[in-house]
């Protein structure tokens, strides 16, 4: 069963709410950081690293002794990653996306694929956690190749929990892509309900059942949960504006360990989810 922990916008709580649903999971658990940009759930989960290996991808390396300038690369290149210029082919990798188009389609053999790293897989472990955190390299321009091979990471797992890059955009949804459920973390102020519409929007297309959690639940107002009473979107938890809670975040605690309360309430939400998750693959 996967998990993921998603939220229109940055700032929601939402690796909070991953890293502490996965505190109170029984047995063997995989938590994926795949934010890859500025993963941080390490902080909160203070694992011990076990293992750090190299993600790359395969892109073109071109002999142009063999080359003749046909331009046949460049023209099936949808991407513009290579371009042949008075018979020279010139290589883009911020642009390639890995297809290996170009090398099959090369009549004279001159294109081969050879592997370029792009970032980091740490493996961390706590108790029964496995943290598995993506960490892409500075300059490369593309994330969801990495988001990839994180998630790749949960096969053999039973349970896995992946923490989401905010928003909506392609990291995002290349990490909600497959997932058995979302939970959306969101915030009851007019900025909190305009993001949250945009991330169901995109479970909807992409056909994962949602569920909503509330953070600081008592500021703002009632929209966000007439939103999602309208859409028939159940509200599976909700966490209060608490001055105790932003102390335990600010120095890298877990809330479940601090707030006996709170460890209740997210081991109900992974019990919540559950038959959610059942109901809809029958």
């Amino acid at each position: 069963m996967k998990i993921c922990v998603a939220s229109g916008k940055g700032g929601t709580g939402k690796t909070t709410v991953a890293v502490n649903l996965a505190r109170t999971v029984e047995g063997e658990v995989a938590l994926l950081d795949c934010d890859v940009e500025e993963p941080n759930t390490n902080l909160f989960l203070k694992g011990e690293l076990k293992e750090k290996e190299r993600a790359t991808v395969s892109v073109p390396q071109v002999n142009e002794e063999l080359c003749d300038g046909c331009r046949k690369c460049s023209e099936f290149c949808e991407y513009k990653a290579i371009v042949v210029i008075e018979k020279i082919p010139m290589l883009f990798y911020e642009l390639c996306h890995s297809c290996g188009g170009c090398s099959r389609i090369c009549p004279t053999g001159a294109i081969k694929e050879v592997p370029r790293e792009i970032g980091v897989i740490e493996t961390y472990k706590r108790d029964n956690i496995t943290l598995f955190q993506g960490r892409i390299n500075v300059g490369v321009a593309t994330s969801p190749p990495l988001i990839k091979q994180v998630k790749k990471k949960a096969k053999g797992h039973h349970i896995a929990i992946l923490d989401a890059p905010p928003g909506t955009s392609c990291p995002a949804v290349t990490t909600l892509k497959g997932c058995d459920f979302a939970l959306l973390v969101t915030e009851p102020t007019p900025f909190g309900l305009n993001d949250l519409i945009l991330a169901v929007e995109v479970t909807k297309e992409l056909g994962v059942p949602a569920g909503v959690v509330v953070n600081r639940c008592d500021i703002g107002d009632r929209r966000v949960y007439d939103y999602c009473k309208t859409q028939e979107i159940p509200i599976l938890m909700e966490i209060k504006h608490s001055i105790d809670i932003a102390k335990y975040y600010s120095e890298g605690h877990l809330l479940v360990d601090k707030d006996e309360e709170l460890r209740s309430q997210f081991r109900e939400l992974y019990h919540k989810i559950v038959p959610l998750v059942n109901n809809n693959k029958h």
